[in-house]
């Protein structure tokens, strides 16, 4: 049995993780700013608090084995609440989880680190160009854990996207068409290829850096989905389950990102840069090393986990359906794509 303290245990990838520990008999700290309220709180050690207060931090690393560093600002945050997060937040993790004799930091990024890249698959070694406040502040946070490899074991985790239960955010505005019966429409032909990964596939990928060599597991790893197809054929897959009959509505790329770019500087919509920008483009990672050196195999498609976390979101939207926030416990206010909704 190993104690785990995971950052942002409270979040979308921290109650996934916690519970995948708990079925496993590990013990589980979650440290988080909000509160820890799902029915699994009377079998962990909760601790508020803020990962960039050294003081918080440290309560919470107490007897802890591995961390799991999940906690971070997303890109609809404000950019200076981005960069003491994200940057100072993460120093401040790893320095305590070094002075406490911790001895793994599993670090979750994000394939972000990429930017908006020229060419696909996208393999570790490739250069990183953050785009937006986000990007940079997740290259940066990758910068100061790799400089305690030396000292301890500290895989980096480069996820894309990624779904399941408890998954809202930007994915539950295309849940909420798809649910009352709305055509969808996409940036440019659909044609594009854009890599998903399910919650369960990601957990399965940090329990072996956490329970691997740790000779093997030092080191940055890409996990995506293994099967997937294009942006549209993925996503009419949920449209089909839905059985409404409704279709993936391409439209010209060049007028609806500028469209959307406006909308982002007037603050009516909740699609930021990162989205827009890459949402018509091939995005897809290699995640051989993953399976070579890791041995992981991913489960689920995108399609697979598209549908999974939509039946998901119908059977619990009684306990979400009017809240809107930030994070991706939460669906995203929609803004002025309401509008939008009424001509689909």
């Amino acid at each position: 049995m190993t104690h785990y303290l995971i950052t942002g245990g409270a979040g979308f990838l921290g109650i996934n993780m916690t519970r995948y520990l708990l079925a496993r008999g590990h013990t589980v700290t979650s440290l988080d700013i909000a509160p820890f309220d799902y029915p699994e709180r009377s079998q962990i050690t909760e601790v508020r608090g803020d990962i960039r207060r050294r003081a918080d931090v440290d309560r919470a690393m107490q007897g802890v084995q591995i961390v799991i560093h999940t906690a971070a600002a997303l890109p609809l945050y404000k950019p200076e609440d981005i960069h003491t997060t994200d940057i100072d937040g993460t120093r401040t993790v790893i320095e305590s989880a070094f002075a406490h004799g911790v001895e793994r930091f599993i670090h979750i990024s994000s394939t972000a680190v990429y930017g908006i890249p020229d060419h696909h698959p996208l393999y570790e070694t490739d250069k990183l160009d953050g785009v937006g406040p986000y990007g940079v502040a997740k290259i940066e946070a990758e910068n100061i854990c790799i400089a305690y490899r030396d000292r301890m074991c500290v895989p980096v985790i480069r996820p894309k996207s990624f779904i399941g239960p408890e998954r809202l955010g930007v994915f539950a505005l295309f849940y909420d068409w798809a649910k009352d019966g709305k055509n969808f429409p996409v940036l440019g032909s659909g044609d594009n290829r854009y890599q998903l990964l399910d919650v369960e596939d990601l957990c399965d990928a940090i329990y072996l850096c956490a329970t691997l060599d740790r000779d093997t597991v030092n080191d940055t790893f890409n996990i995506g989905a293994k099967e997937f197809t294009t942006f549209r054929e993925d996503y009419q897959a949920v449209l089909d389950y839905a059985g409404k009959g409704k279709r993936i509505i391409p439209l010209p790329a060049g007028p609806a990102i500028a469209a959307l770019r406006l909308l982002e500087k007037l603050g009516i919509s909740p699609l930021y840069k990162w989205v827009y920008e890459t949402a018509n483009k091939d995005s897809f990672v290699s995640i051989e090393k993953a399976e070579r050196v890791l041995g992981w195999q991913p489960k689920y498609s995108n399609k697979q986990a598209l549908i999974r976390n939509y039946q998901w979101y119908l059977d619990n939207l009684e306990s979400f359906q009017n809240q809107t926030g930030v994070s991706h416990r939460v669906p995203w206010s929609q803004g002025v794509l309401k509008l939008a909704k009424l001509v689909f």
